[in-house]
């Protein structure tokens, strides 16, 4: 399964760029923020400058992740996010995901085209769209065109046999053929083979 993800899950919150040492990961969902340090007790000039960069940046996790899930829909997974420890002692997002389904519809490519619009659309649908988010958009663009020349060729197919000899080709035929030229063009700007699986995990 693809997965849609925000900004790669490493942040340094701390001046001197170094991760704080409570970062937790592999934790789904919302979390309980618990926490560990009296409020009491004084916070420093860098610890509030990382708290403010924390709460900043699970904000826009959160709704980075959100996006792409309520856009998803039927196709996308829950969300699962990568927690680092701030200094007031609570969690906090700075890495998520969400997997999505990218597979075909199998034998039904008319149906394949509805779901990959939706997939493509649930890719791009945060603000900002990560590095992961736009392959896997790309991805859904080509297994469309695929699906868009396999119905034109169908088609082109049904009316070839009722074509009298010597009868020029419709535009049927002539769409046919763009599609299937559009898809060889996606096909080679991912021969790399970095999208082999049918299945595509966004965000990361």
């Amino acid at each position: 399964m693809n997965v849609l993800s925000a900004i790669p899950p490493v942040f340094s919150g701390s001046p001197s760029g170094v991760s704080g040492p409570g970062r937790e990961s592999g934790q789904s969902d919302e979390t309980p923020r618990t926490e560990h340090r009296d409020q009491s007790q004084a916070l420093t000039d860098d610890d509030l400058k990382q708290l403010a960069e924390l709460k900043a940046r699970d904000r826009e996790v959160r709704a980075h992740e959100a996006a792409h899930q309520a856009v998803g829909g039927q196709y996308a997974g829950a969300m699962s996010f990568t927690y680092q420890r701030g200094p007031d002692g609570a969690q906090y997002a700075v890495g998520g995901e969400v997997p999505i389904d990218v597979s075909p519809v199998a034998g039904d490519p008319q149906a394949t085209i509805e779901k990959m619009r939706v997939v493509r659309a649930a890719a791009m649908a945060p603000a900002q769209p990560s590095g992961q988010d736009r392959a896997v958009a790309a991805q859904a663009m080509q297994v469309m065109l695929q699906a868009q020349a396999e119905l034109a060729a169908g088609e082109g197919s049904s009316r070839d046999g009722g074509r009298v000899e010597g009868d020029e080709p419709d535009a049927g035929n002539s769409r046919s053929r763009e599609v299937a030229e559009r898809y060889r063009l996606v096909s080679a700007i991912n021969s790399d083979g970095f999208y082999t699986n049918s299945v595509t995990s966004l965000f990361a």
